[in-house]
């Protein structure tokens, strides 16, 4: 059974930054890809940014470019999506998706 667990969320000001991380487990990743998305009070799911575990391609929202950046540690099964320079209108439950798999969410809210 595939287990994502996200973690970092929180409250920052805007222009602020923020580090997430996705844990997978229970599974072997090598030919999937990790995405991230998030969802707004009010709005429909949305994609942010994803990954490959094997070759490492990036794919990014046009929202998102050039502030945020995906990466991962395959020896940690780990994603992680570094935030900079954010909006108040990233504000949104961020979870972390594998194939049909979701994490839990991690709440980003930021103030203007």
């Amino acid at each position: 059974q595939v287990q994502l667990v996200e973690s970092g969320g929180g409250l920052v000001q805007a222009g602020g930054s923020l580090r997430l991380s996705c844990v997978a487990s229970g599974g072997i990743f090598g030919s999937y890809a990790l995405g991230w998305f998030r969802q707004a009070p009010g709005k429909e799911r949305e994609f942010v940014a994803a990954i490959s575990w094997s070759a490492g391609r990036t794919y990014y929202d046009d929202s998102v470019k050039g502030r945020f950046t995906i990466s991962t540690d395959n020896a940690k099964n780990t994603v992680y999506l570094q935030m900079n320079s954010l909006k108040a209108e990233d504000t949104a439950v961020c979870s972390c998706n594998l194939n049909d798999y979701w994490g839990q969410g991690t709440q980003v809210s930021v103030s203007s």
